[in-house]
Formats: C-alpha cells, structure tokens, sequence
C-alpha cells in the first residue's frame, strides 16, 4: 500500500488539483524495475457538457469510463494510432474530470527509461511530452483504472503549489485548444515541459 497522498485531495477539480500535481513524483514498478517521474506539465480535463476539448464532454463511452470512477486511479487511453497517454481522474465516483501527465523529468531509473526510448535520447526528453513518459514509465492499456493508492504504482504529492504558469492546451482543436480554456499548468524554466503547439485548425486570437 502507497499511502503518500490522501485520495482526497483528487476529489476535487481538476483545475484545483493541478498545482498541487506539479513537482510530485510518480513512479511504476516493472519486473525490470523502477522508473519515477518528476511530474513538470499536466493538463486538466472537465466533465459532460463542460469541456469541448474532453474526452468526456459528450457523455460516457466504453472508452472513457474510467475518467467516471473513484479520484486518484489512473485512466489510459491511445491515440493517433501508436501513444498512450496517462491520465490522474479527479473528482467524485460518478464525475468525470482528470489531468493529464503531459511531462515530467526522470529522477530514477534512467537507464530503464532510456532503453525503452532509444538510447540517442537526451535525459531532458526522455519524459518529455505524454507519449514519451509513458513509454519511458513503461505505462500502457493494461494500466488503465490503476488505483495510484497500490503497486505497481506509487504517487508522492508535494502539496506545493508556490510556482507555476497556467495557459491554453497544447494541440487541442477547436474552442477546447482556445484562451479560454487556460488548463495547461507547468513549472516556469523546466526544461522538461513539452513545447506548446496551437493546433493548425484552430483560429489565432484577434489582436
């Protein structure tokens, strides 16, 4: 049992939980051993009807059922054909919400992580962006509804939200990837934080 974190804390909005998110560590045991990520970038996601840019926005599917069960289990998914990404839900049993890891630095087991992302790979880059740390983790469908409370995985908050930026998701199409949706959070002057990308489709703001 991983008691490191009150699963309380993710009975919230994803938007509240964010910061407190930024600068733990979470980390996934393998039969290869242990990987632990530094968790630098997360992006929030909302519920039915809240969020255009969720998975959940239109209701529950067989996809996305995991984001409407208990806070602090991890909901995993794939996408474009070949990344897995990782999410943390939030909020109640029932309400769909959750973050989802977009970046982090690889504070142990490095050269697991590098043998799983190539060997050309820099440390900076090996959990940078959600497919990459889900690789370098070793994270993929088979953990989907994984409570972070057990092994294989283990979550340690730091409960600091003293430094970080908000601005708008990187990648999402229409109003959902907007300024009016600031649900990226990241620590300033990581290196490790992915690189903003405004989606082709999406209308740049008029000045």
């Amino acid at each position: 049992m991983n008691a490191t974190f009150n699963v309380e804390l993710f009975n919230r909005s994803p938007l509240l939980v964010a910061p407190y998110l930024l600068g733990s560590v979470i980390s996934r045991d393998s039969d290869e051993g242990r990987v632990s990520v530094r968790i630098t970038e997360v992006e929030a996601y909302l519920g039915v009807g809240e969020d255009p840019g969720a998975h959940a926005h239109r209701g529950k599917t067989r996809r996305n059922s995991t984001l409407f069960g208990p806070p602090a289990h991890l909901y995993v998914y794939f996408t474009y054909g070949m990344h897995h990404c990782a999410n943390v839900v939030c909020q109640p049993d029932g309400t769909a919400s959750g973050l989802l890891l977009r970046g982090g630095e690889v504070v142990e087991g490095i050269e697991l992580a590098r043998s799983r992302r190539g060997p050309r790979v820099s440390d900076r880059n090996l959990a940078r962006g959600p497919g990459c740390l889900t690789v370098a983790m070793g994270i993929d469908l088979a953990d989907n509804g994984s409570d972070l409370s057990k092994l294989p995985f283990a979550l340690n908050v730091t409960g600091d939200t003293s430094d970080y930026l908000s601005g708008p998701r990187t990648g999402i199409n229409g109003p959902g990837g907007t300024e009016e949706y600031l649900f990226r959070f990241w620590i300033p002057n990581e290196p490790t934080v992915s690189a903003y990308k405004r989606h082709p489709k999406l209308a740049r703001p008029i000045a």
